[in-house]
C-alpha cells in the first residue's frame, strides 16, 4: 500500500499472489502524489494496481498485469471524506488473462461527491481479457447498497480496447471519446455497452 506519499518510484517490482491467497491488490496507491510505477510484473488475485481516493499524477509504464483484475480507479464516492483523483497516465501496460482491463468504478446512492480527472492509457495490450474497458458509476459488490440515486461522480477515459460504460442518470459521462478500438470477440466485432453517456 502507497498512503501518503509523494514523489516516489517503483522499478522492477515483481508482485505474485498464488491462487489460494485471500483476494489482495498488488499495489494500492491513496492520498499520493507523484508515483510511478515502471518495468514491473503484477500477479494477483484483485487489481494489480488500484488508485484509492486522492491519488495525483501517478505513471504506470511498461507494466505487465495477469493474473488478477487489472487495473482500477476506485471504487469511490462512498465515504464523503475522499478527494479527487486525476492525473493517471498508463503507457506499455500489458494485461493477460485478467478479469478487467481498465476500470474506473464509483458508488451509487452514497454521500460522497468526487471528480474523477485527467485519465490516459496508451499503447495497452489486452489477452484474454474478460472485460477491458469498465467506467461503472454503480459499482454495488454483493449487491448490498441502494441505487436510489444517482452518485454525483463523472468519469471518463480513452484507451485502444473494448466497453463498458454504466454511467449516472443524474450525472452522466460527458466527453468520453475512443479511438481506434479493434477487438473481436470468436472473429466477430465486439460490441460496446452504454448507459447514460
Amino acid at each position: 500500500m502507497v498512503l501518503a506519499c509523494c514523489n516516489i518510484t517503483f522499478n522492477d517490482v515483481t508482485v505474485i499472489a498464488p491462487d489460494e491467497s485471500p483476494n489482495i491488490d498488488g499495489i494500492h496507491i491513496g492520498i499520493s502524489n507523484g508515483v510511478t510505477i515502471t518495468n514491473s510484473n503484477i500477479g494477483t488475485r484483485d487489481d494489480c494496481i488500484s488508485l484509492g481516493d486522492g491519488s495525483q499524477k501517478v505513471t504506470i509504464e511498461n507494466v505487465n498485469c495477469g493474473p488478477g483484475h487489472g487495473i482500477s480507479v476506485g471504487s469511490l464516492g462512498k465515504l464523503t471524506t475522499e478527494e479527487n483523483v486525476a492525473g493517471l497516465i498508463v503507457k506499455n501496460y500489458t494485461l493477460t488473462k485478467t478479469e478487467n482491463g481498465v476500470r474506473i468504478k464509483t458508488w451509487p446512492d452514497e454521500p460522497g461527491k468526487i471528480t474523477i480527472t485527467d485519465m490516459h492509457f496508451e499503447d495497452i495490450t489486452m489477452v484474454d481479457v474478460m472485460n477491458p474497458i469498465i467506467i461503472d458509476q454503480e459499482y454495488c459488490p454483493w449487491n448490498k447498497c441502494s441505487k436510489k440515486n444517482p452518485s454525483q461522480i463523472k468519469g471518463t477515459f480513452g484507451t485502444t480496447e473494448g466497453v463498458t460504460i454504466i454511467c449516472s442518470s443524474g450525472v452522466p459521462c460527458e466527453g468520453v471519446e475512443f479511438n481506434n478500438v479493434y477487438l473481436t470477440f470468436n472473429g466477430a466485432p465486439a460490441r460496446a455497452k452504454c448507459s447514460h453517456v
